[in-house]
């Protein structure tokens, strides 16, 4: 089961980068508009259209691997809540094994710091009946 969900995430991965890839390699709207002032930026290696078919095409094919992918985690992230025992939020508070003497910096009973004193208030001197 590891196996496989380390395999969707490599896939997942590999498919990200090279659908990053593939936008920026390329031409936005306005690039054709640039070729016919003389920028020859229309000449390409897939020709003059190949490479919007091409290149969207594997786009669109790799928009699906990782739409795939992420559908195949979802799963196995919900499958592996079910298949547990419970959630760590359900789980009872363990006590404290390890008594105050036994753990570092802890200062023991008989030389803890008193606590300081209240401030004195006039509540104090205001008779009662």
């Amino acid at each position: 089961m590891q196996m496989v969900l380390t395999l969707v995430v490599v896939v997942q991965l590999l498919a990200a980068l090279a659908m990053i890839g593939l936008v920026l390699i390329q031409h936005g709207k306005g690039a054709d508009m640039g070729a016919s002032f003389g920028s020859g930026a229309s000449g390409s290696l897939f020709g003059a259209t190949g490479s919007a078919n091409f290149l969207s095409r594997s786009t669109a094919v790799c928009a699906a691997v990782f739409f795939v992918c992420t559908l195949a985690l979802a799963y196995f992230g919900n499958l592996r809540g079910v298949v547990g025992d419970s959630s760590i939020l359900e789980q009872p508070v363990p006590a404290a094994s390890a008594p105050a003497a036994q753990i570092p910096g802890a200062l023991p009973a008989a030389s803890a710091v008193p606590a300081p004193a209240p401030a004195a208030s006039g509540a104090a001197q205001i008779p009662t009946q």
